[in-house]
C-alpha cells in the first residue's frame, strides 16, 4: 500500500494537509470524485471501480467529501462506500457514519435518543404541523431555527422570530420538509458556540467561535479561540459521538444563558482549518494516525468471484 484514494470533489486546503500527512508517512494522497466511481459486478472484479486503481483495491480509502446530487446518484455513490467496506477496505469515515451524521434528523434522534442534551427538535412535512409547533413554541417564549436537512457550514440556516411569516415549501432549503430546533441563545450580541474535534474516542482539540450573527460557523465569519479540550464541553462531546457511532467528527455545542450545554450538530466530514489556526496539534496527521492503525487491524481486499 503506497496510494490512498480520498475521495473529495475539492480537495482545497484541507486536501494540501492531507496529502502531507500521507508524504510523511511514505504514501501518496490520490484525490479521486465519488462521482467517477462506479460498482463493477462482473464475475473477478473487485465489485467496484476506482479510477487508478483498476489492478487492485486500496486497503483503505479516506472520504472527505460525498458530492451532492439526486437521491438516486447520492444512494450509489454511498452503496459504493458501503460496498468498500464488505470487500475489505477500511472506508473513514464509512458510509453508516455519514448517514447518521449528513441527516440532521437522524443525528438529532440519535443524540436524543442515547440521552444526549440536545435542542429540541421537529421534522416533518405538514406545513400545519410545523406552524402548531410555532405557535406553541412562541406562545411558551422560544424562538425556532429551520434549517436544510442536508448542509453544512450554516448555509441556509433561519432563525424564526415570533409574527415573521412562515417558510413555505417553494422557498430556498425548505422543499416540502421541516426541520424545526429549539434557538438556543448564547448571548445577545455575544454569540458564540464550541466545536471539539474526536478522533478515535479522543477530544483531539477544541475552540470557541465567537459570531458577528447568531450564526457561528467559521464559513459565516465566526472568529476562534482555543478553548481547553476538558470538562463537561468534552464529555459532550465524546457522548455525541458514542451516539452515532463514529471514528472522528466535529461536534457543535452551545451554552445558553442558564449554563446549560446542547449538542446541536455532529460532524463526519468537518472542516477543520480554522481550530488547526489555534492549535498546536496536526490535525490531518491524527487523523492520519489513526486511519492508518484501522487500515492495518483490518483484513485485506477480497474479489467477487460470483
Amino acid at each position: 500500500m503506497n496510494r490512498i484514494p480520498v475521495f473529495t470533489d475539492d480537495p482545497g486546503w484541507h486536501g494540501k494537509r492531507l496529502r502531507s500527512a500521507f508524504a510523511a508517512r511514505g504514501l501518496e494522497a490520490v484525490f479521486v470524485s465519488l462521482k467517477s466511481c462506479r460498482l463493477d459486478l462482473v464475475p473477478g472484479n473487485p465489485g467496484v471501480h476506482i479510477p487508478g486503481f483498476e489492478d487492485a483495491l486500496p486497503q483503505g480509502v479516506f472520504v472527505r467529501g460525498v458530492p451532492g446530487g439526486t437521491l438516486q446518484q447520492v444512494i450509489v455513490r454511498l452503496d459504493i462506500l458501503h460496498a468498500l467496506a464488505m470487500l475489505g477496505v477500511t472506508v473513514y469515515n464509512d458510509a453508516r457514519a455519514v448517514e447518521r451524521t449528513v441527516d440532521k434528523a437522524m443525528t438529532s434522534f440519535l443524540l436524543h435518543y442515547h440521552g444526549v442534551a440536545t435542542p429540541a427538535t421537529w421534522a416533518c412535512e405538514s406545513r400545519t404541523e410545523a406552524q402548531v409547533v410555532m405557535a406553541r413554541e412562541t406562545m411558551a417564549g422560544h424562538a425556532l431555527v429551520i434549517k436544510p436537512l442536508f448542509g453544512s457550514q450554516g448555509q441556509g440556516v433561519r432563525r424564526l422570530e415570533p409574527g415573521a411569516p412562515f417558510p413555505v415549501p417553494m422557498e430556498e432549503h425548505v422543499e416540502g420538509l421541516y426541520y424545526l430546533q429549539r434557538y438556543v441563545d448564547s448571548g445577545e450580541g455575544e454569540w458564540h458556540d464550541h466545536r471539539v474535534f474526536v478522533i478515535n474516542g479522543q477530544v483531539a482539540g477544541a475552540m470557541i467561535r465567537h459570531g458577528s450573527s447568531w450564526v457561528n460557523n467559521v464559513a459565516q465569519g465566526g472568529r476562534c479561540e482555543a478553548l481547553e479540550a476538558v470538562g463537561e464541553i468534552a464529555e459532550l462531546a465524546l457522548a455525541a459521538a458514542r451516539a452515532v457511532d463514529i471514528d472522528y467528527c466535529g461536534v457543535d455545542i452551545i451554552r445558553d444563558r442558564l449554563g446549560r450545554l446542547f449538542v446541536l450538530e455532529v460532524n463526519s466530514i468537518p472542516a477543520w482549518k480554522g481550530l488547526q489556526g489555534v492549535l498546536d496539534a496536526d490535525i490531518a496527521a491524527l487523523l492520519v494516525a489513526h486511519f492508518l492503525g484501522k487500515v492495518e487491524a483490518g483484513r485485506r481486499p477480497r474479489l467477487v468471484t460470483s
